[in-house]
């Protein structure tokens, strides 16, 4: 369980976008997001300023990206803001949670209940960044 900023991913981060609730890398074709530890995830308060920052950077809606949660500290997501952002017009290619607890995987299952997509769960960085990569190929 180690940020993305201490592997050999970090060679290919186009843009390292930090906050207080967390960092944002942003790759070709797929951003992940860390979260940091004890933060209630949600539309208002975190969401919303990733998705106009992301946007702002590849200049389209999220449809072209896959969207991978980091999730290497223990937080939680306000489930039905998934609503609020498709409400908003926007839209990911891909969902993909990579877990290393239980708990992260009991909340990704709550989480499913509100997003439109099926979500991906993978135990590696490496698998997950591998399964963005080559998105279009396997979720065809």
């Amino acid at each position: 369980m180690v940020s993305i900023s201490k592997t050999g991913l970090y060679s290919e981060v186009l843009k390292e976008v930090n906050y207080k609730f967390g960092n944002v890398f942003i790759f070709d074709g797929f951003i992940i997001s860390e979260i940091n530890e004890g933060v209630s995830f949600s539309w208002e308060n975190h969401a919303q300023l990733i998705v106009k920052d992301v946007t702002d950077f590849t200049k389209c809606n999220g449809s072209d990206l896959v969207y991978l949660s980091h999730r290497i500290h223990s937080y939680s997501v306000v489930p039905i803001d998934w609503l609020k952002f498709f409400k908003n017009s926007f839209d990911i290619k891909g969902y993909g949670i990579i877990g290393y607890s239980k708990v992260s995987f009991v909340n990704s299952v709550i989480e499913s209940l509100f997003f439109k997509k099926k979500i991906r769960r993978f135990t590696s960085i490496e698998s997950a960044v591998h399964w963005a990569k080559r998105f279009d190929l396997v979720e065809v």
